[in-house]
C-alpha cells in the first residue's frame, strides 16, 4: 500500500470512529487489547500487552490512532497488560467460534465470488447457531460478522469459561462431527421383556440423523418398488435382497422407523444408519476454525471497529435480525456514504456494496467512497489525486 492511500485511510478511519462511540465488551478491564496500526510498508505490526488502562478513554484513543485492526482477549486476565502471557495471571476465557469463508470445504476462494463466499458463510453460521441453541443450550450467545470473510461468535456463559484447551477442542469435534461415532448414537431399550436398538431421538446427532431416515422413508414410498431398490443398492453394503428387506421393514412397519429402531428391516437398515449419518454430517456439520476455539487467550476483532482489509464494521448482530442482514449493504459505514473519491486501479472491478453495483475500469475512477475504500483496504485500488 502506498503512502498516500495509507494515510488517506488512516484519516477517513479517524472520521468514522469520531462519529462513534463503541461499546465495549463484558469484563473489558480484565481483557488484554490489541491493534495493527497503519505501518508503513509491506508488513504489519501488532501492538498487544495492553490493557483499558493502557489506552485511556477509549473513544479518544480510537479517534487518536485510528487502528487498521483492532482487538481483546477472549481470556480474562489478572494483570492483562503484563508484557508476557506468563505473567498475565489467567483467569478464564470465553468460548468464541469463528468461521471464515476461505476455510470452508465448499468454497474455492480463488473461483467463489466474495458475495457468494458470504452467502455459503452464513449459511454454516446458521448451522452453528443450531448447536449453539439445540445442543449445548448456551445463553448468553454474541453474534458477530468480522468485517472480512466470516462470522464471531462469543458464547460467555459461565459454564464454558474455565474450559481449557482439550475440552474445548472436544466441542470443536462435535460440531465438526469429527469421528461421529455411528454407534453411539444408538442405545438398547427394554420392550415387553425385549430389548432392541435405536436411534437417539431426544437430540444432538442421533436425532438429526433420525429426521433423515425418516424423510428417505417417506421418500422410498412414493417410488415405485424398482426405483426404490436401485436407490438403496446405490450404498455400499446393501444388495438387492437387502433393499428387499428393507423396503418390506418400511412398508409393513412405518411405527418403528418413526421410533428410531433399527433392528426392524435387518442389518440393511444399520448400514443404512450408517450411511445417513455419514451424509448428515457432512450436510449438517459447522465448519469452525479450530484453532480459533481451542486458543484460551485468542485476541478477537472487537465489534463496532473497521476491518482494515474491506473497510466494512464489524457488526454486531441481534439474533432477529441475523435472517435479514446483508453484509454488503448493513456493514457499510454510513461515514463513507454520499460521497465521490478518485482511485486508481490495475483490473477492471465490480464491487457490489450499499444495494449498488459499482464498476471499476483499469485506471483512474471516480466512484463511491465506500467502494473506493473497499478496493484500497483489500488492495485492489490506490488512491489517486483529487484532480
Amino acid at each position: 500500500m502506498d503512502d498516500r492511500t495509507r494515510e488517506y485511510l488512516r484519516g477517513r478511519f479517524g472520521d468514522y470512529y469520531r462519529s462513534v462511540s463503541l461499546s465495549l465488551p463484558p469484563d473489558a478491564n480484565l481483557r488484554e487489547w490489541g491493534h495493527i496500526p497503519w505501518t508503513p510498508g509491506s508488513g504489519t505490526t501488532m501492538v498487544r500487552h495492553q490493557s483499558l488502562y493502557d489506552l485511556g478513554d477509549v473513544d479518544t484513543f480510537f479517534a487518536d490512532n485510528a487502528p487498521r485492526h483492532a482487538y481483546f482477549s477472549a481470556a480474562r486476565y489478572d494483570d492483562p497488560g503484563a508484557a508476557t502471557m506468563g505473567q498475565k495471571g489467567w483467569r478464564n476465557a470465553d468460548l468464541v467460534f469463528d468461521l471464515d469463508a476461505d476455510h470452508l470445504p465448499d468454497v474455492d476462494p480463488d473461483s467463489t465470488s466474495y458475495p457468494e463466499m458470504l452467502a455459503t458463510c452464513k449459511d454454516a453460521l446458521l448451522r452453528l447457531l443450531d448447536f449453539i441453541d439445540d445442543d449445548f443450550a448456551f445463553e448468553d450467545v454474541t453474534v458477530v460478522f468480522s468485517g472480512g470473510r466470516g462470522y464471531h461468535v462469543h458464547v460467555r456463559d459461565e459454564s464454558v469459561r474455565d474450559l481449557d484447551s482439550d475440552a474445548r477442542r472436544e466441542i470443536v469435534d462435535y460440531v465438526r462431527a469429527i469421528d461421529l461415532d455411528t454407534d453411539g448414537l444408538i442405545r438398547t431399550v427394554s420392550d415387553r421383556g425385549t430389548t432392541k436398538r435405536v436411534l437417539r431421538t431426544e437430540g444432538g446427532w442421533g436425532a438429526r440423523v433420525h429426521d433423515a431416515l425418516v424423510d428417505y422413508a417417506d421418500d422410498l414410498r412414493e417410488m415405485d418398488d424398482e426405483a426404490a431398490r436401485e436407490r438403496l443398492m446405490e450404498f455400499d453394503g446393501i444388495g438387492e435382497k437387502g433393499a428387499k428387506t428393507i423396503l418390506g421393514a418400511f412398508d409393513h412397519n412405518p411405527t418403528a422407523v418413526r421410533e428410531g429402531n433399527v433392528e426392524a428391516g435387518g442389518p440393511g437398515v444399520r448400514r443404512l444408519v450408517s450411511a445417513l449419518a455419514s451424509r448428515v454430517a457432512a450436510a449438517e456439520a459447522a465448519p469452525i476454525d479450530e484453532p480459533v476455539t481451542t486458543d484460551t487467550r485468542r485476541l478477537i476483532r472487537l465489534p463496532g471497529t473497521l476491518h482494515g482489509g474491506s473497510a466494512l464494521v464489524v457488526t454486531p448482530l441481534d439474533r432477529d435480525e441475523l435472517a435479514d442482514f446483508d453484509p454488503l449493504r448493513d456493514a457499510v459505514p454510513d461515514r463513507f456514504v454520499g460521497r465521490e473519491i478518485r482511485i486508481e486501479t490495475d483490473a477492471d472491478r465490480t464491487v457490489e456494496l450499499n444495494g449498488e453495483r459499482v464498476r471499476v475500469e483499469s485506471g483512474r475512477n471516480t466512484v463511491p467512497e465506500f467502494a473506493g475504500a473497499f478496493l484500497m483496504a483489500r488492495g485492489e485500488a490506490r488512491k489517486a489525486p483529487e484532480r
